[in-house]
């Protein structure tokens, strides 16, 4: 009987791990991105919730929303709790997380790995406030130091 609870909880072990190591390789979709946009904003909601605001700016079908909310599960980004009739849907990636992967992806493929450049064509093309070229002197800095 020991045996078997040591064997569950070093299977346990390993599948959180294998399933942490996917989930900071996930790069999720546009159409992914725009649902955990809504679930970030609201912290939990149900597919219907996550439809409804979807659908306020573009024309998505509930069964689309419903079916990428279950692939998203599969991969990982987010979580369900199915104890009540309606599943609620939490994100496992932080919106950081996702801005991390996406930013990486732009950088590797259409800047072919140069930061520098991503950073001059932002600067060129989006006008920074005062504020954000403040906040980017002060980052700049302490790398300086």
């Amino acid at each position: 009987m020991r045996f078997s609870w040591i064997y569950e909880s070093n299977r346990t072990s390993l599948y959180e791990d294998i399933r942490i190591q996917i989930k900071m390789e996930l790069k999720p979709t546009e159409s992914e991105l725009e649902i955990l946009q809504v679930i970030w904003k609201k912290g939990q909601c149900t597919v219907r919730e996550v439809h409804e605001e979807l659908a306020a700016n573009k024309d998505a079908g509930y069964t689309t929303t419903l079916k990428l909310m279950q692939i998203m599960h599969d991969k990982g980004l987010v979580e369900r709790d199915t104890t009540a009739k309606t599943h609620v849907y939490k994100a496992l990636i932080s919106r950081e997380q996702a801005q991390s992967s996406a930013l990486d992806k732009i950088i590797n493929t259409v800047f072919k790995g140069s930061t520098a450049d991503l950073v001059i064509q932002a600067l060129g093309q989006h006008r920074a406030s005062t504020d954000e070229l403040d906040a980017i002197r002060q980052y700049l800095k302490q790398f300086e130091e």
